[in-house]
């Protein structure tokens, strides 16, 4: 039994390890070098929700769900889908990302002037739940692109990132836009930490 418990432990500890590794699909991280600044965007078109056929399937269900409760709630839940990107998940990204260098030596920021753009292209995006005894992780998954300010076609880095979760500390992530942000802020850790490492 205690054999048992040292193999699942481990396979755990190996697929946490390994579940946000960035696949690097154009580029190399080594073409960053030297780079101190990043004009942000981010696109969430095309976004794949996991057992829905797509992401207007999945506001319709939600939306139907919650009128059945609560007449005009389902318009509100939609606005928030749609508020919380430039409201939370974005500013959590940018203070995630930033704080990383403690002294400033690279940045992003939306409309900053850079001679760069980091493209953060949500491709997949699971809210999870919380209800008090049952609760799962957020998940999102994104492809990274970074590019000469204004030539998108001149791509020097693009990586996909999948499997990055978020939840809040003992659990208290009842909120699905605050599950879902700090999937962001642990996307935006992991790709410092690889160009902390890799951009050299």
């Amino acid at each position: 039994m205690k054999k048992q418990l040292t193999l699942i432990a481990v396979l755990f500890c190996t697929t946490f390890m390994f579940s946000q590794k960035v696949k690097v699909t154009q580029g190399d991280f080594k073409n960053l070098k030297g780079i101190t600044a990043y004009n942000l965007e981010f696109d969430y078109s095309n976004l794949s929700i996991p057992k829905y056929k797509s992401e207007e399937e999945f506001l319709e269900d939600k939306m139907a769900k919650r009128d059945e409760k609560n007449p005009e709630s389902g318009e509100k839940f939609k606005e928030s889908w749609f508020a919380d990107r430039p409201n939370r998940y974005e500013p959590k990204f940018i203070e995630s990302f930033n704080k990383r260098f403690d002294d400033g030596e690279v940045k992003v920021g939306n409309n900053i002037g850079a001679e760069y753009t980091m493209k953060v292209h949500t491709t997949m995006m699971y809210a999870g739940y919380n209800v008090g005894v049952v609760r799962q992780n957020s998940k999102i998954e994104a492809t990274i692109s970074i590019y000469k300010t204004g030539d998108p076609s001149n791509v020097i880095f693009s990586g996909n990132y999948t499997k990055v979760e978020g939840n809040g500390a003992f659990g208290m992530d009842y909120d699905s836009g605050y599950r879902i942000s700090e999937a962001y802020a642990k996307l935006a850790k992991e790709l410092a930490a690889n160009i902390r490492k890799k951009a050299k």
